[in-house]
């Protein structure tokens, strides 16, 4: 399954023939085409009190569309909210947008379900560590909204993703729970 996974993403890599937009273009459609399938709402609720649970909608939780939320089970902000350099522990599975676009199948990698991966951290808000820049944008924006001991559904395009991912320009769903401490 990696070996499958390994081989789409060197053939949907930028190529000659493939300009930047047209790679946006794929990504857009693959998101579109996930969403189509799930309840969307496109603005953050005013008093950030957010519908929970698996049939729960994305919320599109920043103006560009880049990151869609779906909150699976949310602590108080309020009392659990995530401070400025705070290190946030997460578990998390991912799945590549553009392969389920193409071949209707989810593959996902991650560290949500083996114990014996190493466990994922970042230092909230501070993008100048490479702990925390390494994992993009998208996987700390939840935490403006949500507090630390949540479980959310993420759709992160390549701008807010991993920075050593961005060119490939594929779009992510996540799996992510965020903990105060080493799991």
């Amino acid at each position: 399954m990696l070996i499958s996974a390994f081989l789409f993403v060197s053939m949907t890599s930028c190529s000659d023939s493939e300009s930047y937009a047209d790679l946006l273009n794929k990504e857009r459609y693959a998101t579109n085409a996930y969403l189509a399938n799930c309840r969307v709402v496109n603005e953050i609720p005013s008093d950030t009190v957010f519908e929970t649970g698996p049939n729960a909608p994305y919320y599109r939780i920043d103006d560009e569309g880049n990151v869609y939320m779906q909150v699976i089970k949310a602590s108080d902000r309020k009392t659990d909210k995530a401070n400025p350099s705070e290190r946030i522990y997460f578990r998390y599975m991912r799945y590549n947008l553009l392969y389920w676009y193409y071949y209707d199948e989810m593959i996902g990698d991650g560290n949500e379900n083996d114990m014996s991966y190493a466990y994922t951290y970042f230092q909230y808000g501070n993008y100048s560590l490479s702990s925390s820049a390494q994992w993009g944008y998208g996987v700390q924006l939840p935490l403006s909204f949500v507090g630390v001991d949540s479980e959310v559904n993420l759709i992160i395009k390549s701008q807010y993703g991993m920075s050593s991912e961005i060119s490939n320009v594929q779009p992510y769903l996540y799996h992510i729970r965020y903990f105060r401490n080493q799991i």
